[in-house]
């Protein structure tokens, strides 16, 4: 299949993959990502202990230098355990700045202060641990 491409503004030489409901980075068109709901319930255990469920996930595909794993970003009142705020801050110039959040004693989420741009993700968390188990659909 045809790559389908668009020249950058100004610019006849570059292109941009055109992606529908993409959410590009302004600086950077080839940084973008699509959000799309979760049609599915999801849970998410920590060990043996349920940490989230919702009807409300959303999948998040990024791509930047390449592709990221997609992720599943749950609205913050769908955590059901008590998660610490973690002395750690980042920032991804797509998404904003992400605060990060415990669980036993383990860094295991994040959460954005999104960009407007980006504000589909404002108010959830994404899980990434070791001992992290995703159910989705049952």
């Amino acid at each position: 299949m045809p790559k389908v491409s668009t020249p950058l503004p100004g610019d006849k030489n570059s292109s941009v993959a055109l992606v529908e409901g993409a959410i590009r980075n302004p600086a950077n068109p080839n940084h973008f990502m699509v959000v799309m709901p979760v049609k599915q319930p999801v849970q998410i255990h920590i060990n043996q202990t349920l940490v989230a469920e919702t009807t409300r996930a959303l999948r998040v595909i990024e791509i930047g230098n390449h592709a990221y794993q997609p992720r599943l970003y749950i609205p913050e009142s769908d955590v059901t355990a008590k998660l610490t705020k973690v002395d750690k801050t980042t920032h991804c110039p797509l998404k904003g700045d992400a605060t990060y959040y415990a669980f036993g004693g383990s860094e295991v989420a994040w959460r954005y202060d999104t960009f407007d741009f980006a504000n589909v993700l404002n108010g959830h968390l994404s899980f990434s641990a070791p001992e992290m188990r995703t159910t989705e659909g049952e």
